[in-house]
């Protein structure tokens, strides 16, 4: 009767450990990390709340802190994940509502770590994979801008909709082992000092990655930095398609100039496009505020990474749509009524004004959701120094059944040597269901 006895005692033992090593696993997963400002007070320099505020507009903070008509920084802005919506917290300095009682060490650890002041951790739609590679500098400058410069406003934080157990954080914490790199950027000494400025800005406070690279299983970006060929090689993101940043002549930048890089990150459009989508809110909130160096940097950058001709394809040239004995079809009728006057019925645009869209990256690539969002929602106001533009890309949902917008991508996708594939209205129609249209309204976010 040994047996029956040792078994039971295998089985208390086994349990202990189980019990034990979980407890252990959560002790660690729910523990504060260490912050190299552990032991430093926060600078008093009167400087650091002005490069502050740029560094905020370097990681675009406000884009997600601030909704439209919400005070500056407090929250709010829902995001939608495949468990439910999360929203974005007050930033405020205010000490009940907001960050007003964080040190310096605690707001390190929310910014890149992930970890609020409590020890709970945060999603990674707050990009701190990317804030990771943020300078010890710039930390303590954003530190300084939100606790001297950014009014203190009491408004409570919205709990996420995920359900429990599903929404319990600490999990979060052997997430990040595999797929965040602790360390803040590091220069390639191979490199020029301006490469390294453009590398630091994109993969950090830029977060370029977090829509312009594509995602595992596990929804972690694929790479962090040029020592992948899937780094900012374009990402199905939100119902939009975010381009290739790499030199990909038809699905990214190599057609692109220096100069044209750094003309669309200022003045939001070029001769080969306008900014859209979530790059629109991107632009407004955030590139045309950078310097033209910063800007310079990172157009160098994004330039010095290959493309993949195997992933991209035979490169686009443009072919000259002429008269034809053949009858018109359905979506060339339809672009000939509803878009040939402003992009013109050889698909150039207008100048700097209205996009081309012989060429369009969005008309090229395999994911035709841009397309789709942008026919179906058209798009937002682009504000530069401080003017709107006088005309946007209008919604064409209430005007054309799913079918007509699949007919007329279609042919535009396939005109002037596009290379696109055929659009479905099943798409169309799934994207009608999960998408609005853009405000016509001026916004514009405030961050004082």
């Amino acid at each position: 009767m040994w047996w029956p006895k040792y078994k039971m005692q295998v089985v208390v033992a086994a349990l202990a450990v189980l019990i034990v090593g979980g407890g252990g696993a959560i002790y660690w997963a729910t523990r504060i990390p260490a912050s190299p400002f552990d032991r430093t007070a926060a600078a008093s320099s009167t400087d650091l709340p002005g490069r502050g505020e740029y560094v905020a507009r370097q990681a675009d903070c406000v884009a997600c802190h601030t909704v439209e008509h919400g005070a500056p920084f407090t929250g709010g802005l829902a995001m939608g994940t495949p468990l439910g919506a999360i929203y974005s917290t007050n930033i405020t300095p205010d000490p009940e509502t907001g960050i007003g009682t964080y040190t310096l060490a605690e707001f390190d650890n929310a910014v890149r770590r992930g970890v609020a002041r409590d020890g709970h951790r945060l999603y990674p739609a707050m990009p701190y994979p990317s804030y990771a590679k943020m300078s010890d500098e710039d930390i303590q400058a954003l530190y300084a801008f939100f606790m001297k410069d950014v009014k203190a406003t009491r408004h409570e934080n919205r709990p996420s909709d995920i359900p429990w157990p599903l929404n319990m954080r600490w999990p979060l914490a052997f997430w990040n082992i595999p797929f965040v790199d602790p360390h803040p950027f590091q220069p390639d000494l191979a490199r020029d000092e301006r490469w390294n400025r453009g590398a630091y800005l994109v993969q950090g406070a830029g977060h370029c990655g977090s829509c312009h690279t594509p995602r595992g299983l596990a929804m972690q970006e694929k790479a962090l930095d040029q020592s992948s060929d899937s780094y900012l090689s374009g990402a199905l993101l939100d119902g939009w398609y975010a381009p290739s940043l790499r030199d990909d002549p038809n699905t990214g930048l190599g057609r692109w100039t220096e100069a044209d890089i750094a003309s669309y990150l200022r003045t939001g459009r070029n001769r080969h496009g306008v900014v859209f989508g979530s790059m629109l809110e991107a632009f407004n909130n955030s590139t045309q505020f950078l310097s033209d160096e910063d800007l310079g940097a990172i157009a160098y950058y994004l330039k010095s990474l290959p493309g993949d001709p195997k992933r991209d394809g035979t490169p686009w040239r443009y072919q000259a749509t002429g008269a034809s004995s053949r009858a018109p079809s359905d979506g060339e009728k339809i672009y000939a009524a509803r878009c040939g006057f402003c992009h013109g019925t050889d698909g150039l645009g207008r100048g700097p004004w209205i996009s081309p869209l012989a060429g369009a990256t969005s008309l090229l690539a395999k994911q035709d959701a841009s397309a789709i969002n942008i026919a179906l929602n058209g798009s937002g106001r682009v504000v530069h120094d401080g003017q709107p533009d006088s005309y946007r890309m209008p919604p064409f949902r209430k005007l054309l059944d799913d079918r007509e917008i699949a007919d007329v991508l279609t042919y535009v996708r396939s005109a002037w040597g596009n290379t696109g594939s055929r659009v479905e209205p099943s798409d169309v129609s799934r994207l009608r269901e999960s998408t609005n249209p853009s405000s016509p309204d001026v916004l514009i976010l405030q961050m004082r």
